[in-house]
């Protein structure tokens, strides 16, 4: 059954929605836009407000659901297992050459489904970092460290490790950001540059 849990996770994760709907809309290929990411933030450059929201509800959704889906199959650690298998095939999609997102709206629904009140926790992080610095992958970053510290914090031990496990997940995408971040040359909210 563990084995059941992890293959719809990643599948489940592995949905590029943010590809197929800018497809659909005729905005071309996301990965030949920004960053090339096949997430939100990127959608956002296309000048879609609309296809972006949908892409953060659907990608949020995709983790919501592996995790109801591993619990119901494996009663205990099948909704962490799915989770965070969705965001390792959100990351890491095998239909695009396991190229794939940065996770932080994955990584949103999978906490909402896992421990809600830590979603609370993630919005107050991420909009206080992106509205203080501009920054919108450094709001992310923070926010998704925030969930493991979060859940010690509020009594949830057993969901420390998989929270812990996604942030470092999270992180490990944002390398190039990451290294823009010491170089003082991410790009803020509002700018062209890619960033995320």
């Amino acid at each position: 059954m563990p084995v059941l849990v992890i293959l719809i996770g990643y599948l489940l994760g592995s949905i590029p929605f943010g590809l197929i709907l800018t497809k659909l809309a005729g905005a071309g290929d996301l990965r030949a836009i920004g960053s090339g990411s096949i997430g939100a933030t990127n959608v956002l450059r296309t000048g879609r407000k609309g296809l972006a929201a949908g892409t953060l509800l659907l990608d949020g959704a995709k983790g919501f659901v592996a995790v109801l889906v591993g619990a119901a199959l494996l009663p205990g650690i099948g909704g962490p297992l799915g989770g965070v298998m969705a965001l390792v095939g959100h990351c890491y999609p095998v239909w695009l050459r396991f190229n794939g997102g940065k996770g932080v709206a994955s990584l949103l629904g999978v906490a909402l489904a896992l421990y809600w009140p830590a979603v609370i926790v993630f919005a107050v992080v991420w909009l206080v970092m992106a509205g203080v610095t501009r920054i919108s992958s450094l709001g992310g970053m923070s926010a998704a460290v925030a969930m493991p510290v979060a859940a010690f914090v509020m009594g949830r031990g057993e969901l420390v490790t998989p929270f812990a496990a996604m942030a470092a997940l999270v992180l490990w995408k944002h390398r190039p950001n990451i290294q823009r971040l010491i170089k003082g040359t991410e790009s803020r909210i509002g700018q062209k540059t890619p960033t995320a």
